[in-house]
């Protein structure tokens, strides 16, 4: 991790983190076919989808944060301690990782689909594998048979990380998304649970 940040920590998901991830989500959605998502939604319009994400059960939002290292400074007035107190203490979002209906018909009630969203500056440092680890450890005592992941191709980070958690490559849908102009490929991957 970068010296600037404390050890992160991952803690479910609140409604307080709610403008944090979608700033995360919306440049996913603005910069890369990682989602293919095309409309960047303000934090009302993303309400729901933390929503349907609680504390407990099959559908999960895990967050991985962290504090900034505060930096040594003398000793401030009172008021400055406090506002320095503040800046220090700000949690920052470094990801988020989500279990999520697979499909909607009863029969999928068993199975999920995956998700991880790491923060550019924060990929390649172990992030969305702490994410992947909470998230199915949080799962491991809910009514689930499996999980699914979707990759938008290419993507070697999601393909190695779905592989060292157990996925195996079921099949790829070729050119099944269209988004900046081309058609994009959606290698699937599964896990036991």
């Amino acid at each position: 991790m970068s010296s600037d940040y404390a050890k992160a920590q991952v803690r479910p998901g609140a409604e307080g983190d709610l403008t944090a991830l979608t700033d995360l989500y919306s440049q996913y959605v603005r910069e890369t076919p990682i989602t293919f998502d095309t409309a960047v939604l303000t934090p009302d319009e993303r309400r729901p989808w933390l929503l349907s994400h609680p504390v407990d059960g099959t559908y999960r939002l895990m967050v991985a944060t962290t504090t900034p290292t505060p930096t040594p400074t003398p000793t401030p007035t009172p008021a400055a301690a406090a506002a320095t107190t503040t800046a220090a203490d700000a949690e920052r979002i470094l990801g988020h990782a989500t279990s999520s209906p697979f499909r909607a018909k009863p029969a999928y009630a068993t199975s999920v689909e995956t998700t991880v969203h790491v923060a550019p500056d924060a990929g390649g440092r172990g992030i969305g594998s702490l994410l992947h680890t909470a998230l199915f450890e949080a799962l491991a005592g809910e009514d689930l048979h499996r999980a699914y992941a979707g990759i938008a191709r290419p993507n070697e980070a999601s393909t190695r990380l779905h592989q060292r958690f157990g996925f195996r490559h079921t099949g790829t849908f070729r050119e099944v998304g269209r988004k900046f102009g081309r058609y994009w490929d959606v290698a699937w991957y599964e896990k036991e649970l």
